[in-house]
């Protein structure tokens, strides 16, 4: 966790996300408020730019009455949650099985040659992230990457390409909210 201190970020609890915390906590019985943590999680990533920092993490703790290195542990476990600043359009490569077996890897290699980046670095510009995830669960669309909330099958080089140009023109939508 040390090496993550570095990166600040502005905490933002606006009254409407406060109230849809207090939502999702009320979902559970009393004293058992720590089963809402995946979804807390969730609900301040989104608001906090897609990454939660550990001045972050230690709020949810705060939030749900539990110490933070439970909060930890669970943030770095699950490829879904971000410890760092990431690109507005994060392109998350299956490398599973049969992903792999079908190119995914040389396809994110690719990908991040276009862009300039490294797994898990961020374009200058701040648009662009890439990262490799355990398995998506689109075993048979392979290869396939998630961006956002939505899943992109049977990818190739000249998928990719539009996806990235698509991406910079604004005709990407990122979430099903």
């Amino acid at each position: 966790m040390e090496t993550l201190k570095k990166y600040h970020q502005e905490i933002n609890m606006t009254p409407e996300l406060m109230q849809r915390i207090q939502e999702l906590i009320g979902h559970y019985p009393e004293g058992r408020q720590k089963s809402a943590l995946l979804p807390v999680l969730h609900e301040l990533q989104d608001a906090h730019d897609n990454w939660l920092s550990v001045e972050l993490q230690n709020k949810a703790a705060e939030l749900l009455n539990i110490t933070p290195i439970e909060v930890y542990e669970v943030v770095t476990f699950y490829t879904m949650f971000n410890q760092k600043p990431i690109g507005k359009f994060m392109f998350e490569f299956c490398q599973t099985s049969c992903c792999a077996i079908n190119k995914a890897e040389d396809l994110m290699e690719y990908t991040c040659e276009k862009l300039g980046v490294k797994p898990g670095e961020v374009t200058a510009d701040g648009l662009f992230s890439v990262a490799g995830v355990q398995c998506l669960g689109a075993c048979g669309y392979a290869p396939m990457l998630q961006l956002g909330d939505f899943y992109h099958e049977h990818l190739t080089k000249e998928k990719i390409d539009q996806l990235i140009q698509d991406c910079k023109q604004g005709n990407i939508t990122l979430h099903d909210k």
